[in-house]
């Protein structure tokens, strides 16, 4: 079948790898029609057609051979595990067995020096992995009383068990078996079953006595437009220009402003080739009728619920920590609910040491490296830096209710979004380039301007900004800025009890704000 994909190969640059992927991504299109037509009072059709798509995508498009029966392995032992271990280990005992399976596919991967050009089994895998540990928890709390629950929890949790095939079908829904999205079993039956448009209004909205609403693909085939766009976009343009020509002569020819300059445009490219595939995949779910979300105020059906990156917010930041709550954002799902709150004791809130572990989970997760470690650690540093900017200065340019805007408010809104976007670029590099010494190099030849920037704003914070800002706040007549109320309840709430992640935790691929450490002088 390699002789099917060469050709495009060829014309546009990529490698054979890359377009098989791109090809099943598009071919999860209308095969997601046909999933829609088969009747949801067969279930276990719908389960076999998405294994039956899961088979055809790894063996003779892809072939990975070996790497499907590694899957099965993983979902196999996972489906066995649950089931017979009733203990509380039981969800730990899963975690272990597949993250371990992730790490020596990771080791390995690493060993033969393996491009992200090159499509093996880790990717699938960690989609995979999200799947059956959340699995495993929502088992688990499907055996406990619902007091002991809280309102996620509750709603997730699995009291039936599903047959060997439901469960085949969940691991293998073919528009996310490959890239994502991630979803919980509860979602994948609401899915096959329909019962998520079990509402009066969608009854209303939709069309030939079907139970789907109307537009889901206009959303979806609009997705896989943009995602075709992104991918038009790196194909042209990303192949010689990424982070890592910053590591060519040619790069060094040109002066520091021009470097850094040219290094912003690189991250774009860079990030473009995952907006497409996100993109792509997301739409792919849609048609299968994944992701809805309900109506707008136009009565128009919304179809958010698939999304695992929101391009404008990421290009186009406030601040940084909005960035980061729009990248991947199924992943820091999965880290909140099956790593965050589940390594926290019954009855205690989740602190710094529940968030370390949770930060070198996703680490182990992505990886192992040693650029991955480099972007997570001066991740935390960035968000540490940006929370004392903002609750140190922001306060202070803040018109009073009913009046406009100030100019410097509005000029500090600019420079924080110009900032946020030089700093992701500095600080994302090494997540792409992977080597630590070579991400040294390039960080060597930006004029270290991101250590300068994050470093030097917490220097001052530290010796004595944070003290003057207060008193100018003070002289102002502002209240002291408190910490954001945490509406987490210790582990083990009631449900309807609105126990949800505060806003400042809300971020797991990063380390926790060093500043709940060592807090500035006051």
């Amino acid at each position: 079948m390699d002789a099917l994909f060469l050709p495009l190969a060829d014309a546009v640059g990529a490698s054979v790898d890359q377009i098989k992927l791109i090809s099943c991504l598009l071919i999860a299109y209308p095969l997601g029609s046909i999933f829609v037509r088969i009747p949801s009072s067969q279930p276990t059709l719908r389960h076999l057609f998405s294994v039956a798509v899961a088979l055809f995508f790894f063996f003779p498009v892809l072939k990975l051979y070996q790497g499907f029966f590694q899957l099965l392995a993983s979902i196999l032992g996972t489906y066995f595990l649950a089931a017979y271990d009733k203990s509380y280990r039981m969800p730990w005992l899963v975690f272990v067995f597949v993250m371990g399976h992730l790490t020596v596919n990771h080791v390995i991967r690493a060993i033969y020096g393996l491009s992200y050009e090159t499509m093996e089994i880790t990717g699938p895998q960690m989609v995979l992995t999200m799947k059956l540990t959340t699995f495993a928890w929502n088992v688990w709390d499907g055996r406990r009383a619902t007091a002991e629950l809280d309102k996620w929890q509750t709603e997730k949790r699995i009291v039936e068990y599903p047959s060997i095939v439901e469960f085949l079908g969940y691991a293998f829904y073919f528009p996310g078996i490959l890239v994502g999205p991630y979803l919980d079993f509860q979602e994948y039956r609401s899915l096959v079953n329909e019962t998520v448009f079990n509402d009066d209004k969608v009854k209303e909205k939709a069309k030939g006595g079907r139970k789907l609403p109307s537009g889901r693909k206009r959303i979806a085939y609009g997705k896989m437009v943009m995602g075709l766009i992104y991918l038009g976009i790196y194909v042209v343009l990303g192949g010689q220009n990424n982070f890592s020509t910053a590591l060519t002569p040619w790069f060094m020819e040109h002066n520091l402003f021009v470097r850094i300059f040219l290094f912003q445009l690189y991250g774009f490219l860079e990030r473009s080739k995952y907006y497409a595939i996100w993109t792509l995949t997301e739409g792919a779910s849609i048609v299968t009728g994944l992701g809805f979300t309900g109506f707008n105020a136009a009565g128009k059906s919304t179809w958010t619920g698939a999304a695992n990156v929101k391009v404008l917010e990421i290009e186009v930041p406030s601040n940084f920590k909005v960035l980061l709550d729009c990248w991947n954002m199924k992943t820091n799902v999965w880290l909140r609910e099956c790593v965050y709150k589940r390594v926290t004791p019954k009855g205690k809130k989740p602190g710094f040491k529940s968030s370390m572990i949770t930060f070198f989970t996703s680490a182990f997760w992505h990886g192992i490296a040693s650029g991955y470690y480099l972007t997570f650690l001066m991740g935390g540093f960035i968000t540490t830096a940006a929370r004392l900017a903002r609750n140190n200065i922001r306060p202070l340019l803040l018109s009073a209710p009913g009046k406009e805007q100030s100019d410097m408010k509005e000029l500090y809104d600019i420079a924080g979004t110009a900032l946020s976007t030089l700093i992701l670029n500095y600080a994302a590099s090494p997540f792409m380039i992977l080597s630590a010494t070579d991400s040294f190099t390039v960080w060597s030849r930006l004029g270290w301007y991101g250590h300068i920037v994050i470093f030097g704003g917490l220097f001052f914070f530290y010796a004595g900004g944070s003290r003057y800002f207060q008193k100018l706040q003070a002289q102002a007549g502002i209240a002291p800025t408190k910490k954001p109320v945490k509406t987490e309840s210790p582990n083990g709430s009631a449900p309807g009890s609105g126990v949800s992640t505060p806003a400042e935790q809300k971020v797991f691929t990063v380390p926790p704000h060093f500043d709940e450490i060592i807090p500035p002088k006051k």
